[in-house]
Formats: C-alpha cells, sequence, structure tokens
C-alpha cells in the first residue's frame, strides 16, 4: 500500500511540475518571442504486467525527470510491445526504455538513438531467459518439452521480445527444429507476467520468461510463483536499452543522459530516494552511459535467427534459400554499418 501512495503522490507531483512549466513556458515565449525547442517529453513504457501498473513503476523516476529537465513528462504506456511500436512509428513517443529488439529498429528506422543502458557490476544477479513449467504435473523437466512440442501449450513473449522469443527460439527451439510459432499445440501471447500467470493457472504448459521478471513475479504472486520452477537458463541476451529521439538538439540530448548516469549516485536523502526508485526498476545500480554501438549485440543475434530459420524451412530449391541468406547478410551489413560510428566515436 505504502509503495501505491508514493506512486499517487509522485503522479500528482508530476502533474503539478507539468503544470508548472506549461505556465512559464508560457510566459517565457512572451519575453523572448519564441517557444523553446523542446516543449515536454512523452516516455514509452515498456509493458510489464498490467498497463497502469507499468505506470506507475515509473511515474516517480519521470517525475525527478520532469523536475531536473525543467519540462513536463508524460508516461505513454501501452498493454503491449505492438501498441509501443506502433506508437514510436507514429512520431508520438521522444523517449523510451526499449527491448533490444524494439531500439534496435527504432535505431535503424532513423527515429532513436541510444544514450543509456542499465548499469552491471561484478558478481549481480546476470539478466537471462528462462523457461517455466509447473513443478506438479507435465511437464515438468526440459527433456519432455523438447521431445514432445505437439503435447504442449506455450505462452510466450510477443515477437519483439528479446527474452520472451528471440532468445528462447534462437538458442533453444531452432537449433532443435522446432519453431516456437508452429510446433506447440496452442500458444498465448502476452507479457512476461501474462505467460507466468498461465503456467500457474494451467491455461499453459510452458512458458517464456526471464530472470528478473520472474522476480518481480515471484514478489507480487508468491503463491502462483511457488507452483513453477525454471528447467532451462539461456546464455546473457543483449540488455534493453534507453532510447531518445534523435531530432532532439544535441545538448537536449546529452542533459538528458547526464540526468539518468547521474541517477541514484549522489549522496543523501535525495540520493536514497532515487536509488529505492531504482531498485523498483530492476537497475539497482542505476543507468550507465551508452550509444548506438550497444546494439551490435542485437544486430548480430537477429542475423543469426534469419539464418536459422533460413535454413530450417521448405524451399522451392537451394537457389531460393541462397537468395534469402544473401539478403540476411546484407541487412546485417547496414546495421553494422549504421551502428559502428557510433562505437569509433566512443573510443576517440
Amino acid at each position: 500500500m505504502s509503495r501505491l501512495l508514493r506512486s499517487v503522490a509522485a503522479a500528482l507531483a508530476l502533474a503539478a511540475v507539468a503544470a508548472a512549466c506549461l505556465a512559464q513556458g508560457s510566459a517565457g515565449t512572451a519575453d523572448r518571442g519564441a517557444s523553446p525547442p523542446v516543449k515536454s517529453i512523452r516516455f514509452g513504457v515498456l509493458p510489464l504486467g498490467g498497463a497502469v501498473e507499468s505506470r506507475a513503476l515509473w511515474t516517480p523516476l519521470l517525475a525527478d525527470m520532469s523536475q531536473a529537465m525543467g519540462l513536463p513528462v508524460s508516461a505513454y504506456s501501452v498493454a503491449s510491445y505492438e501498441e509501443l511500436d506502433r506508437a514510436i512509428q507514429r512520431d508520438e513517443i521522444d523517449m523510451a526504455f526499449l527491448s533490444a529488439k524494439m531500439a534496435l529498429d527504432a535505431v535503424m528506422q532513423r527515429r532513436m538513438k541510444v544514450v543509456a543502458q542499465i548499469a552491471r557490476r561484478p558478481g549481480m544477479p546476470t539478466h537471462r531467459a528462462v523457461l517455466l513449467t509447473r513443478k506438479a504435473g507435465l511437464p515438468s523437466t526440459l527433456e519432455a518439452v523438447l521431445a514432445e512440442p505437439e503435447r504442449w501449450r506455450l505462452a510466450r513473449g510477443d515477437s519483439r521480445s528479446v527474452t520472451g522469443f528471440l532468445i528462447p527460439q534462437s538458442q533453444l527451439f531452432l537449433p532443435r527444429k522446432i519453431a516456437m510459432e508452429t510446433r506447440f499445440r496452442g500458444e498465448i501471447v502476452g507479457t512476461h507476467q501474462a505467460t507466468a500467470l498461465a503456467v500457474a493457472n494451467g491455461d499453459a504448459d510452458v512458458a517464456t520468461n526471464n530472470t528478473t521478471d520472474f522476480e518481480r513475479f515471484r514478489e507480487q504472486f508468491p503463491v502462483e510463483a511457488a507452483r513453477l520452477h525454471i528447467v532451462w537458463e539461456s546464455e546473457p541476451p543483449p540488455g534493453a536499452q534507453m532510447v531518445v529521439r534523435r531530432s532532439y538538439p544535441s545538448e537536449f540530448q546529452a542533459r538528458l543522459q547526464a540526468f539518468l548516469v547521474g541517477y541514484g549516485q549522489g549522496k543523501g536523502p535525495r540520493a536514497d530516494a532515487e536509488r529505492e526508485v531504482l531498485k523498483t526498476l530492476r537497475a539497482a545500480y542505476g543507468y550507465a552511459t551508452a550509444d548506438d554501438s550497444a546494439l551490435l549485440p542485437e544486430a548480430m543475434l537477429e542475423y543469426q535467427l534469419g539464418k536459422q530459420n533460413a535454413m530450417a524451412a521448405a524451399w522451392v530449391n537451394d537457389a531460393a534459400r541462397e537468395k534469402r541468406l544473401q539478403r540476411l547478410e546484407k541487412n546485417y551489413r547496414e546495421q553494422v554499418e549504421a551502428l559502428r560510428p557510433a562505437a569509433s566515436a566512443a573510443t576517440r
């Protein structure tokens, strides 16, 4: 209840700051005869559980961002990856924390650029994709899932989800000639919370998830989580990225990046409160500076997955398969070319 009250209070504070900033902006326009280049920030919230829950998690940080930047910051919260993707394409999002897949798409469309990612330190738990089943009943082991996928109902993430789809498909299923979209008896597509609940409540038999979101699930749904266990863990996947609108002035982008990197890094009561916010966002050590080159691992993952799909698919002839592989190679080279300048600049 206390967390809910803090979120409500933060939301009210955010609205108050937004109103004050708009009033100040109007006065400033009269004095200077021109509007500021950036009037507000619309922050896209990646769905974790429900849209309301996801918005509540981000509200305290966005309130602090609004105060630091002197601009209204609003949360654009949606129920699915697809909705958020469409909002980005309609230019309704100015900033967002995105899965590596969605971030790569937005960067390659020249709409966004990477400015930060979750900071990692030696010894901290590694974020991984996982596969969940119920402890009681079947299938209770990975071997049972892989032996007869046609027997089981799958709950998985959206195709834009790295840990909910891309990594399990690439590292676990396709190497065994199992296509997640077609080999299972049925499927449910949803958030990590939704997939875990589906298995816990008997609506599905196996679910994709990840270690970070399953930890959150254990806290929120302890009874349901006790029915589940992890039967497979992946290698560490490409990480999610904080992106901002590429058309923002470079100095404004730098200010946003400085806010994120400095958030929760100071001393005193304010910094302590910021660190509590970061913990709820599963970013205990805050955010680290990043650029578009952070998406090179995701580009490689998608290239490898594309090749796996091409090799597993049925083709009219070998020439058709080879043409598909050549297109994949060309697309990957273009992505690397677009992302590498950021890597070169970072080393200078």
